[in-house]
């Protein structure tokens, strides 16, 4: 749904005073107008027009979540009824067709609201809904991006950036319109929300905009040619998924070749659909690998128990323990062992919370070999053959792929999914989305 002229419903806290339009019989008289209600261009208008939305759910029964203050849910006798906001667009879910309805006319009374049907389209991210599952991806975003740059017919490209890549702020020229690369950069990490792949490649070259040289333009054309070879590229979430919650977490020490700063990347899967992920750079030097995949195990605990009480708002309850894949034997052994040695002294306390949460059974960490480790493909720039193996077990499909006839097909009726996320061809069970263009 749409809020239309959703900033015009705010109630003013301040006293604010406007000057008469030109035309107005009395704006030769020397008056104002003080406003009672929010117009477009004030500073408070975003400020007072979600309150306003806000307090009049609350009063027909919804409760704010905690964990997501956009989120609202309702439960009764017979549905449960969740909404999400997102400034002046509504997305409305419900367990009861018949409770939509009675939502929808309830805001109705308070705003004119426009009910644009089933969820296909929002902001920029187009969804697709099945039996077997729903499909995420931005192919629209993509091809505006390659259109108004003048890139619809570029040659594409198999990865975002090549393996082993490393860029310096002083080599290379300077590029000539550094105003274009800025552009760029401010417009490809949206596409992040569906292409995880390009997290890594975008933060990298992000740090380069102040003075972009021709080596880092190269590289942002390289990615634009990446997504001109599969625009339709998005995320997965089969209906039948399992309720667990499943995390990666990897790190590269000191690969920072100017402040010897390190990268951290995590990804959380509930089941196999991926539904969170992570690349950052860190602000402080790590004195070693392990203190540094240590940190970034405290980091993703964060993050698991964020998603948990998200989960909870929406009356998803996993009770199973929470299980974290690292490939670094030494932090494994440092969030087990209890022994405060001098190894571990220089640690903030804050990061030792996972050592509490293994010991209360929230979350097992478990090793995981190199190869098998998922969050590479957030810390550093991969080979073919493993990127596209990550990609696969992350759960990406592309329903636009020629060579599945145009559209992906769900399985025969009765026939279980593909459990063997080491195959490139799992996407092969994802799903036929009737587009509506």
């Amino acid at each position: 749904m749409d809020v239309n002229n959703a900033f015009l419903y705010g109630d003013l806290d301040e006293e604010i005073y406007m000057r008469l339009p030109p035309g107005h019989p009395s704006s030769s008289l020397n008056k104002v107008c003080r406003l009672q209600k929010s117009i477009y261009g004030l500073k408070q208008a975003l400020r007072q027009g979600n309150p306003k939305l806000s307090s009049s759910l609350i009063e027909f029964g919804f409760v704010q979540s905690k964990a997501d203050y956009t989120l609202y849910t309702k439960t009764t006798t017979t549905s449960f009824i969740a909404l999400l906001v997102y400034v002046d667009d509504i997305i409305l879910m419900s367990s009861d067709p018949q409770s939509t309805f009675v939502v929808i006319g309830f805001l109705e009374t308070k705003f004119k609201i426009k009910d644009l049907g089933s969820l296909k389209y929002f902001l920029g991210i187009e969804v697709g809904c099945t039996k077997g599952g729903i499909q995420l991806c931005q192919r629209k975003y993509a091809l505006d991006i390659l259109s108004k740059i003048g890139l619809l017919v570029a040659k594409p490209s198999n990865l975002p950036m090549e393996p082993n890549v490393k860029f310096s702020k002083d080599e290379g020229e300077l590029f000539k319109d550094p105003a274009l690369y800025r552009r760029l950069i401010g417009k490809l990490p949206y596409l992040t929300n569906t292409w995880q792949d390009l997290s890594q490649s975008l933060h990298l070259l992000n740090q380069f905009k102040e003075a972009p040289r021709d080596p880092h333009f190269n590289a942002v054309l390289k990615v634009i040619r990446y997504v001109k070879g599969t625009p339709g590229q998005g995320l997965f979430f089969p209906a039948n998924s399992k309720m667990e919650l499943v995390a990666y977490s990897d790190a590269s020490w000191a690969n920072c070749p100017e402040m010897r700063r390190s990268t951290t990347g995590f990804c959380v899967f509930i089941g196999i659909s991926l539904v969170s992920w992570k690349y950052k750079k860190q602000t402080t030097v790590s004195r070693s690998s392990a203190e540094l995949e240590y940190r970034v195990m405290a980091s993703v605990f964060c993050e698991l128990t964020w998603i948990r009480y998200f989960l909870a708002d929406l009356k998803v309850l996993i009770l199973n323990l929470a299980t974290l894949y690292c490939d670094n034997l030494a932090a494994i052994h440092i969030a087990a062992n209890l022994v405060f040695h001098k190894r571990t002294k220089h640690i903030e306390l804050d990061c030792h919370l996972i050592r509490d949460k293994i010991t209360e059974g929230q979350v097992v960490t478990t090793h995981v070999f190199s190869h098998s480790q998922l969050a590479d493909l957030f810390t550093k720039p991969l080979h073919s053959p493993a990127f596209t193996r990550h990609l696969s077990k992350m759960g990406v499909t592309n329903i636009y792929s020629p060579s599945c006839g145009g559209m992906l097909r769900l399985p025969e009726k009765n026939s279980p999914l593909p459990l063997d996320t080491d195959s490139p061809q799992q996407d092969a069970y994802c799903i036929d989305i009737c587009r509506d263009e």
